[in-house]
């Protein structure tokens, strides 16, 4: 598979500043003003270039960021929103109406699931869940009024690797849209020149990097974009999603930092996964050989950005992952928290935070362990070190012992 440098697509980007600064000006409005009046007409239609209406519709600020996106995700051009679920729902709601249908992966994020299991319904829009990687299951799953196949590029929790070219190959073979959430993936994956047709992200996670906002993106053709965007029937348009000016300046600021960001947290995780794994800790990581998905992993990716920051262990019970996790982060580990590409570690217990929405019995079937703990690994300069005191804390909670009855 052919490799892509998201990391230089964005630095060739030329933005400066109103009087010549090196970070764009930061839109402080919400209209703007025309000198004729035809012109205001022709941007109403989506006919006119450079020229901005409403701050809900366009703004300078959120389309620098979202032309980075799309040099990033090599698309023609992206849309950026207040929220990743902004981004999916709106992406979903765009493509299908009354009595369409959808073929998702079940192991997804919890919202996500929530959103396609639960909210759709009044819409009476049919979902199939099916196990992403079974090819067969999926194919089976598509119906003659299925709109898209939507997955994860790595699944939130359970980090199975879904097949993005052989899904788009079955998207194509049925005339249908190939939809992939790539936030645990940035610049590691590349969606959409493995046969995507829309890329979405949670940009609060690894792209932002700091925990200090929540915003999403879709990325796309330019016909796609202008369809959610217009003023007459656009999804994000009309729903409104609109991301903060200050924010999105400074998302843009953070992603000329991502490529040296997703290299450390690779490196982390994967020296971290191993060590693990050496102590007979039960883990899952797709950097590791022994994950089922690796050879695909690696075919699919960018290898020089790694495997990415996302590890779980699995310690059976949620008393057992509690207990475990108070202990890491009193050591300083990092903080019991949901979300993850924050600088620090964070750890949370899946089936009962990110992933409760999802109702146990399904947790079950798709072997979501109630004590499985997903870890977001931080850019530790000493990994070594907090790698050690992991491990301790493992031994001391009894899970090397465990890990060996398993084995």
């Amino acid at each position: 598979m052919a490799t892509f440098d998201p990391a230089t697509h964005i630095q060739k980007l030329r933005h400066f500043g109103e009087f010549g600064g090196v970070n764009p000006s930061i839109t402080d409005s919400s209209t703007y003003t025309f000198l004729h009046g035809d012109d205001m007409f022709e941007t109403f239609l989506g006919h006119t270039q450079g020229c901005f209406l409403y701050s809900r519709h366009w703004n300078p600020s959120n389309k620098y960021l979202a032309d980075a996106l799309a040099a990033m995700e090599d698309t023609e051009s992206a849309w950026v929103t207040a929220s990743g679920m902004a981004a999916i729902t709106c992406a979903l709601l765009q493509l299908c109406n009354t009595g369409d249908h959808i073929v998702t992966s079940v192991t997804t994020y919890g919202g996500t699931f929530a959103f396609l299991k639960n909210y759709l319904k009044k819409f009476q829009i049919d979902v199939s869940f099916v196990n992403i990687s079974n090819l067969e299951s999926v194919e089976a799953a598509v119906q003659k009024n299925t709109k898209v196949i939507y997955t994860e590029s790595v699944t939130n929790p359970l980090l199975q690797v879904s097949d993005i070219p052989k899904l788009a190959e079955i998207a194509k073979r049925h005339g249908v849209k190939l939809m992939v959430d790539n936030t645990f993936t940035p610049m590691i994956m590349a969606p959409a020149r493995l046969g995507a047709d829309i890329v979405v992200y949670s940009m609060t996670k690894f792209i932002n990097g700091k925990n200090d906002c929540v915003a999403g993106a879709i990325c796309g053709t330019d016909q796609f974009i202008h369809e959610l965007s217009n003023v007459n029937d656009g999804t994000a348009m009309l729903l409104g999603p609109v991301l903060d000016p200050l924010r999105s300046s400074s998302i843009l600021k953070n992603i000329h930092t991502l490529h040296l960001r997703m290299k450390q947290h690779s490196k982390n995780a994967q020296y971290l996964s191993e060590k693990l794994e050496e102590s007979n800790i039960p883990v899952n990581y797709p950097g590791l050989k022994s994950h089922p998905q690796h050879k695909l992993h690696s075919q699919l990716m960018n290898p020089e950005f790694g495997y990415g920051g996302m590890l779980s262990i699995d310690t059976e019970t949620v008393q057992k992952a509690n207990a475990l996790m108070q202990k890491m982060q009193e050591q300083d580990v990092g903080y019991l928290a949901v979300s993850l590409g924050y600088f620090k570690t964070l750890f949370s217990c899946s089936g009962t935070s990110t992933s409760s929405e999802v109702p146990e019995d399904v947790q079950r079937e798709i072997g979501l362990s109630g004590g499985l703990i997903r870890f977001s690994v931080g850019l530790d300069s000493d990994i070594a070190s907090t790698s050690e005191t992991i491990l301790q804390i493992c031994k001391a909670e009894g899970l090397v012992k465990m890990a060996k009855v398993h084995r």
